[in-house]
């Protein structure tokens, strides 16, 4: 069993994304019998495998370990804003691929962003959620849901000003959990509850707490302009809450390219209708539903283990033939 340390940007206590994958990944390893250790960067303890989230911002952990260790299993695992900010700017996050002996990227249609040298030591890991089947939402009024951390990146207030464009539509709630990330998003919310009675900001809530929200929803919005393959959608397909989304690469790539429920990127009116046909047609909800059943497998816990352990295999296994090739014989091979 191999020694792994996985390095996130995102430090303990933090309710962000990538240190929600890191911790996910460390307890599914753990329980394939590795020993883990999870760091905000490579402190240069001893470790057979290093995986990495993030290119650009862990990229001096993975240089140091691919320098100290070049014969050791190096795994780098893309977040969004390296697939669609970072990597066409970033010669470091360029780098970090480069030295990678695997990449993982978390949903289908970011393979397609990579140089064509790079794709074939990538492979798709979906992330997973546990949560069971069965949402409860109200029955006095239809409820949307947006769960996210208040941040540019998630174009934040584009489900408010969906709502705004339906002054006919009372029944309608909005639910928006999730930190503020700067001052002045938590100035916006806090103007847009005074402006609009439908919306509630409620700030963030445990990982637990946020689940309940997307359960007891009729519908979540995912306005994002950039994914590398959001949790919250895996979530609402694990429950089967509708999703409407924003059609970006990262969304894409998590709900298929023909599911029903995109609007274009930025595109508040699209929303707008999007939100009216869910809030009023049956029919529509049914399809969304349908469409989400079709990807839910691929969110499986299980699912997630096996491509994770997968990537593992194969990132040991490459030094090894590199080795052979090179005319060495592997550690523990009989001579």
């Amino acid at each position: 069993m191999a020694r792994i340390t996985i390095v996130t940007p995102a430090g303990a206590g933090t309710r962000t994304g990538n240190r929600h994958t890191a911790q996910r990944w460390a307890r599914m390893l753990r329980g394939l019998g590795h020993r883990l250790r999870v760091r905000v960067a490579w402190d240069g303890r001893p470790a057979d495998v290093l995986l990495a989230l993030h290119a650009r911002r862990s990229h001096a952990s993975i240089e140091a370990f691919a320098r100290a260790h070049p014969e050791r299993a190096l795994i780098v695992a893309l977040t969004g804003t390296d697939l669609y900010r970072d990597l066409p700017a970033s010669r470091e996050a360029r780098h970090s691929l480069a030295l990678a002996t695997r990449i993982v990227v978390l949903q289908d249609d970011a393979r397609r962003l990579l140089a064509p040298a790079l794709r074939g030591k990538t492979q798709v890991v979906y992330q997973s959620s546990d949560a069971c089947v069965g949402g409860a939402p109200p029955r006095d009024r239809f409820r949307i849901a947006v769960v996210g951390h208040l941040r540019e990146e998630k174009d934040p207030f584009r489900a408010v000003e969906a709502l705004a464009r339906l002054p006919a539509a009372p029944r309608i709630e909005l639910v928006q959990v999730g930190d503020a990330m700067t001052p002045a998003m938590k100035t916006a919310a806090l103007r847009w509850m005074r402006r609009e009675p439908r919306y509630r900001w409620i700030g963030g809530r445990s990982h637990a707490a946020a689940l309940g929200w997307i359960r007891r929803s009729h519908l979540l919005v995912v306005s994002s302009v950039m994914e590398g393959g959001a949790n919250v959608i895996c979530e609402a397909a694990r429950i089967g809450t509708p999703v409407v989304a924003s059609r970006v690469s990262g969304n894409v790539g998590m709900l298929g390219r023909g599911y029903p429920g995109y609007y274009p990127l930025f595109n508040t009116q699209a929303l707008a209708r999007c939100v009216a046909r869910a809030a009023s047609e049956t029919d529509y909800r049914a399809r969304l539903k349908k469409a989400l059943r079709v990807r839910r497998p691929l969110f499986a816990p299980r699912a997630e283990r096996v491509a994770l352990a997968a990537a593992l295999d194969e990132a040991l296994m490459k030094p090894r033939r590199d080795r052979m090739r090179a005319g060495g014989r592997p550690r523990g091979s009989v001579r």
